[in-house]
């Protein structure tokens, strides 16, 4: 049966421990996250939700194979799309890079937001 998962608090919930971010573009930034639920059985890869943070700097992001839906908690970011004009977000926003996105995220303060990700087919 299912059960209702519960986060609270999710602007102050503890970050597990943060790493060097792979795809950075800034030497020492930093990334950690919390997952907070994965739908089982699902194919072709569970929804997923969770919290992440990043310290500043900026990096790469390919969304390959899933959607991310993105509600930012804190912090300030500026999305640069592969082709398109950059786009100015802080906290507050809530925004979509849906599969196939490709871009640039220079994340101007910590940033934290709570995510889904929706895997395609």
């Amino acid at each position: 049966m299912p059960t209702t998962v519960l986060l609270r608090n999710a602007p102050e919930h503890a970050i597990a421990a943060f790493a060097p971010k792979p795809t950075t573009l800034t030497p020492g930034q930093s990334e950690g996250v919390t997952d907070v639920w994965a739908a089982p059985g699902v194919s072709p890869g569970p929804v997923e939700a969770g919290i992440w943070e990043a310290t500043a700097g900026s990096f790469t992001a390919t969304r390959d194979g899933y959607h991310e839906i993105c509600y930012l908690v804190s912090g300030r970011v500026t999305l640069v799309e592969d082709g398109e004009d950059p786009l100015e977000l802080q906290a507050g926003d809530l925004f979509v890079t849906p599969a196939g996105w490709r871009g640039v995220w220079h994340v101007h303060e910590p940033l934290r937001k709570v995510f889904v990700i929706i895997p395609t087919a």
